[in-house]
């Protein structure tokens, strides 16, 4: 008698709830990309392709059918059209697992049937968006760090790459404390070709620091994403009787604290944190994806690449 066949514990990463939106979504690049491979996306590099670029003066060896004739009848010159080819993409997710990500609050919106904490809503997303780049032929790569880079995966297109994100990520712990900033730096040296780099994480550092680390994705020519990801209870910090506040990094040892007279204090800095990260990312053309783990993952998704598809109209 066979034994029945079980689908890896990774695989839950991917609840059907997920795939059902996945089947509906499509991401296309704002910028152009580089990539090996004939797709969707605007290359940098110049073929003949569909968009026209630009002409180049006629070299023996030249197919024919690309002379332009109008411009030669015109000039008396034997030129060339060139097109913008397409090409598949290059995206590279890089995921906060610090132990700050660890915090879950009694507000967080259930996944597969159990309320999730920021670092498992992170590893459900994650899963979610590389499914979806893989599905349309695009390679997808995965960075996860804390203080330092922990794991790095290479971008790859192929069916099994999905498989081997979700098994790493099933695998994957909070660490240490981060500082954020920092770690970004390598991660953007560590990314050779422009793409699209995606960020989860609450970002929880100073925030001149990390905008300097997102200028560095800028410059070396990358599209870039962030998921901002949040408990409500840090948005609202509802609390009212005195607290034991625990770190989740292990910093500093448990605080005592009164909410209320923190409270005030503490959504105002909040507040002008999030309003410095946003525009920022209007400044470099990035996507700033606010998250609350209040929201279902599906809602998260079905927002975002709506009001994506309405930007590009």
């Amino acid at each position: 008698m066979s034994e029945s066949f079980q689908l890896p514990e990774s695989m839950s990463l991917l609840p059907e709830e997920t795939m059902t939106v996945l089947r509906r979504l499509e991401w296309l690049a704002r910028k152009r990309m580089q990539g090996t491979l004939s797709g969707k996306h605007t290359s940098p590099d110049k073929g003949f392709s569909v968009e026209f670029a630009e002409h180049r003066e006629y070299s023996p060896g030249d197919d024919p059918r690309n002379l332009d004739w109008r411009v030669m009848a015109k000039n008396d010159r034997n030129v060339i059209k060139q097109y913008i080819e397409e090409t598949n993409l290059r995206v590279t997710i890089a995921v906060d697992v610090s132990g700050s990500m660890n915090y879950k609050g009694d507000l967080a919106a259930e996944i597969d049937g159990e309320a999730r904490s920021k670092f498992e809503y992170a590893r459900y997303l994650t899963a979610a968006l590389s499914y979806l780049y893989v599905k349309q032929g695009d390679g997808v790569g995965l960075v996860t760090f804390d203080n330092k880079v922990k794991t790095q995966i290479q971008a790859a297109s192929r069916p099994s790459q999905v498989r081997r994100i979700l098994d790493e990520l099933w695998e994957t712990e909070t660490g240490k404390e981060t500082e954020v900033s920092g770690v970004l730096h390598e991660v953007a040296e560590r990314i050779p070709k422009r793409g699209l780099v995606v960020i989860i994480s609450d970002f929880l550092d100073d925030p001149k620091k990390m905008i300097e680390a997102l200028h560095h994705f800028d410059f070396r020519q990358h599209e870039l994403v962030l998921f901002h990801v949040l408990a409500e209870e840090e948005l609202t910090f509802p609390f009212k009787d005195f607290q034991r506040f625990k770190d989740l990094e292990k910093v500093d040892p448990m605080l005592k604290i009164d909410p209320q007279t923190v409270r005030a204090a503490y959504l105002e800095r909040l507040q002008e944190f999030i309003k410095s990260m946003e525009s920022a990312c209007g400044n470099l053309r990035a996507d700033y994806v606010p998250v609350t783990t209040k929201v279902s993952l599906r809602d998260t998704l079905l927002r975002y690449f709506g009001r994506r598809m309405h930007a590009r109209r």
